[in-house]
């Protein structure tokens, strides 16, 4: 039981990266080492909860939201869809070593939710933002952001939500598709 808890609570934290990375690396970094549902003390994952690594993550914060206000490039969405994966993998990886058991998988599995995460959020965003003004759209990302913290949180303190929350990702993404599908099903060339 305590494994299958563990895989929730990585999905959780996997998919919460893959949205935003950041805010729920600080917050699953702040909550272990607060010993409160998670815990990297022990394993090879410690840094997880270090002051040096959130510390590094609060300036990488401050830093793609100043940057995301500047710039709108895709090379720039490409790199922190990178890192997410990266931390997806990582958070993932962290909590199945919590329990001793091996991380390995978690890594894998991690980086996979990240990746279907990013792919469901930016589909998600690319979707909303051709509907809202220039203020409206400017406002998407603290949305994103926030989705990410409450997504971790619940990952951490009821892990079994966690699978809810893939589920949702997956019918986005497959709601955005489906979509795209329709939106020219209807338009042909007349001869």
């Amino acid at each position: 039981m305590r494994l299958l808890l563990d895989i929730c609570q990585g999905l959780g934290l996997g998919a919460a990266a893959g949205v935003r990375p950041f805010l729920p690396a600080l917050l699953t970094g702040g909550l272990a080492s607060a010993d409160v549902g998670i815990d990297f003390d022990g394993t090879r994952y410690d840094f997880l909860e270090s002051p040096v690594w959130l510390l590094a993550l609060t300036i990488l914060l401050v830093v793609s939201l100043l940057l995301r206000a500047v710039l709108e490039s895709t090379a720039f969405e490409a790199s922190l869809a990178g890192i997410a994966i990266g931390i997806g993998a990582l958070l993932f990886a962290g909590t199945l070593a919590d329990h001793g058991y091996v991380a390995w998988p978690g890594l894998v599995a991690g980086g996979a939710v990240a990746l279907l995460a990013q792919a469901s959020s930016r589909d998600l965003s690319a979707r909303v933002s051709k509907r809202l003004d220039r203020e409206a759209r400017g406002a998407l990302p603290i949305y994103f952001e926030g989705a990410a913290v409450v997504i971790a949180g619940l990952a951490i303190l009821i892990p079994p939500v966690s699978l809810l929350a893939v589920a949702l990702l997956v019918w986005l993404l497959l709601g955005g598709k489906r979509r795209e599908g329709e939106r020219y099903a209807g338009l042909r060339i007349l001869r």
